[in-house]
C-alpha cells in the first residue's frame, strides 16, 4: 500500500511554498535566477523521496540528472514543438533559456543533499523507515 512519508511531504510542502513566494516576489536576481535554481533541486528530490525506495545518493543521482536534462532541454524548441511555448506553466517548470549558472545552482543543491543525507542529524531526526 502506498503511503505518503511525512517528513518528506512536509519538507517538500516548505520548499514548495518558498519556491512560490520567490517567483511571485522577485521578478530578477539572485534569489529568483540562482537560489531558485537550487532549491528546485532539494525540491524534486524530497517530492521523488516519496515515491521510490532506493538510495538516498542514488536518488540525489537522479535528482540531479532530471535537473541538467531539463536545463539542456532548454537549447531545443521543445515548447514549441509540443505547442507550449506560451504556456506560463511549461515555461515555469521548463524555463526557456539555457544558463550554466543553473547547472552550478543545481550542483550545489545536488551537493547539499548529499551533506543532509550524510550528517549525523538526519541518522538522529529521521526515522529509518523513511532514510
Amino acid at each position: 500500500m502506498f503511503k505518503l512519508k511525512t517528513t518528506y511531504v512536509s519538507i517538500f510542502t516548505i520548499l514548495l511554498l518558498t519556491e512560490i513566494i520567490i517567483a511571485l516576489s522577485c521578478k530578477e536576481g539572485f534569489i529568483r535566477h540562482t537560489f531558485g535554481d537550487y532549491l528546485v533541486v532539494l525540491l524534486l528530490y524530497y517530492f521523488l523521496k516519496n515515491f521510490v525506495s532506493i538510495s538516498n545518493n542514488v536518488l540525489a543521482n537522479i535528482t540531479l540528472f532530471i535537473a541538467i536534462t531539463v536545463e539542456f532541454i532548454q537549447l531545443t524548441p521543445l515548447l514549441k514543438l509540443i505547442g507550449l511555448e506560451y504556456n506560463s506553466l511549461a515555461n515555469l517548470i521548463f524555463g526557456n533559456t539555457f544558463s550554466f549558472t543553473d547547472i552550478i545552482a543545481y550542483v550545489f543543491g545536488y551537493v547539499t543533499i548529499l551533506i543532509i543525507n550524510s550528517s549525523i542529524l538526519c541518522k538522529h531526526f529521521l526515522p529509518n523507515k523513511i532514510k
